[in-house]
């Protein structure tokens, strides 16, 4: 069954300023690896972030990370960053778990 991929405010602003190209690959992205297996960790695209509870999950399309959440059959895509503000987002926006350590280098 495939995964509904909604996009908050924040993806669709951080997509509006991307380049063209840039725009087609990360919606590539999303069909390819979010559509069907949006949990299927893998070392060179998806990331599953350790000691967070929100954003769960972290594809990288060349130097952009794509945050997003898995809810039942809906994937949530919270943010598009550049990999070098990757860590920044993170710091600002996720939320860590309880007892979690502090979040180290996401990107």
């Amino acid at each position: 069954m495939p995964f509904e991929i909604i996009l908050s405010p924040e993806a669709v602003d951080d997509l509006r300023r991307l380049s063209a190209y840039e725009r087609v690959k990360v919606r590539d992205a999303l069909e390819v690896h979010l559509r069907h297996e949006p949990t299927r960790v893998s070392k060179s695209r998806i990331k599953r972030l350790r000691d967070l509870t929100h954003p769960q999950y972290r594809l990288r399309v060349d130097e952009l990370r794509v945050f997003y959440d898995v809810e039942g059959n809906e994937v949530q895509v919270l943010a598009i960053v550049e990999k070098s503000g990757a860590d920044d987002w993170l710091r600002e926006v996720g939320g860590r778990d309880e007892d979690g350590p502090a979040v180290g280098s996401e990107g």
